[in-house]
C-alpha cells in the first residue's frame, strides 16, 4: 500500500501546474489531499477518475477554503466524512477511508497563523482530535494519520528554529502536543527511515527564494499506530514535485 499526503494548496491551482499529468505517474494508490479549496462539482474529477482512481470529498461549507480529499485506487470498505464535532466538520477537515485492517485518517490541521482567535481553536481542535484518535483506536487499532498538520515538532524541522520560536506553528504548547501524540502510540513514519536534516515540506511563498534555498517547514507527516512498525516499508518527501507550497510526502505498508 503506497500513500501520499499532500496539501494541495488549492485543487484547480494545482491542476493548471501540472498536477494530473504527475497523477498519471502513478506516484500511489492512496492520495491524500489537504486545502483542496473547491467542491468536486467544481473540479474536472473525471480526467482523475480516468486514471483509475475514486475520489472522495470533504469539502468546507465556506467556498473556496479548506477541504479534504482522497483519490484511492484500492476501494475503500467503508467512507466516514468528519469527525462529529461540529466546527471541524463545518471547515471540512477530516475524511476516514477503511481499507481491510487498516483506516486511513487524512486531516487537515488548523493554522493559527491569522491571529489568537484562530491559534485558541487551533489547540482547541488538537485536542478534540486526539480524543478522536484514541477512541477510534479502541475499534480500529492500526492507523495512518496523514495530513497538513501545521506543526513544526523539532528543531530539526525547521531551517530557523530560534527566529521562530514565537511563531504560530512552532510554538512550545503545539510542540508540547506532538510530543504527546507521539508518546503515546503513533509513529513519525518520516523519521524511522530518514532520520537526517534539511527534510522540509513547505516553503513560504512570500519568498520565492527559499524553496530553492530550501529554507523550509516540516509540517505534513504520515504517522501510524505503534501496530503497523513491523509492516513499514519506507517513508520520503518529494521536494521536487511542485504544484503548491507544499510537496508530497510518501509511505510504503507491507
Amino acid at each position: 500500500m503506497r500513500i501520499i499526503s499532500y496539501n494541495v494548496n488549492g485543487i484547480r491551482s494545482a491542476i493548471t501546474k501540472g498536477f494530473i499529468d504527475w497523477l498519471k505517474t502513478d506516484p500511489a494508490d492512496i492520495i491524500c489531499l489537504q486545502e483542496t479549496k473547491a467542491h468536486k462539482d467544481n473540479v474536472d474529477y473525471a480526467a482523475i477518475e480516468a486514471l483509475g482512481y475514486s475520489t472522495y470529498w470533504f469539502s468546507a461549507e465556506k467556498k473556496g477554503y479548506s477541504g479534504v480529499a482522497v483519490f484511492t485506487r484500492i476501494h475503500p470498505d467503508n467512507t466516514y466524512f468528519g469527525n462529529g464535532i461540529m466546527q471541524s466538520d463545518a471547515e471540512g477537515r477530516v475524511i476516514r477511508l477503511d481499507f481491510g485492517d487498516i483506516s486511513v485518517v487524512n486531516a487537515y490541521f488548523p493554522s493559527g497563523t491569522s491571529g489568537d482567535l484562530r491559534q485558541t481553536y487551533k489547540y482547541q481542535w488538537l485536542d478534540e482530535f486526539y480524543a478522536y484518535l484514541q477512541v477510534l483506536r479502541e475499534t480500529r487499532p492500526n492507523l495512518v494519520v496523514c495530513g497538513d498538520y501545521n506543526i513544526a515538532h523539532k528543531e530539526i524541522d525547521i531551517h530557523d528554529p530560534k527566529g521562530n520560536k514565537n511563531s504560530s506553528g512552532f510554538l512550545p504548547e503545539e510542540r508540547a502536543w506532538m510530543d504527546k501524540f507521539l508518546q503515546h502510540g503513533f509513529i513519525d513514519t518520516l523519521r524511522v527511515f530518514r532520520p537526517e536534516p534539511h527534510q522540509y515540506s513547505w516553503w513560504s511563498m512570500r519568498f520565492p527564494t527559499v524553496r530553492l534555498q530550501n529554507k523550509g517547514w516540516r509540517i505534513d507527516y504520515i504517522t501510524v499506530t505503534e501496530p503497523l512498525r513491523e509492516r513499514l516499508a519506507d517513508a520520503c518527501i518529494y521536494p521536487d514535485v511542485k504544484h503548491s507550497d507544499h510537496c508530497p510526502i510518501y509511505l510504503e505498508i507491507k
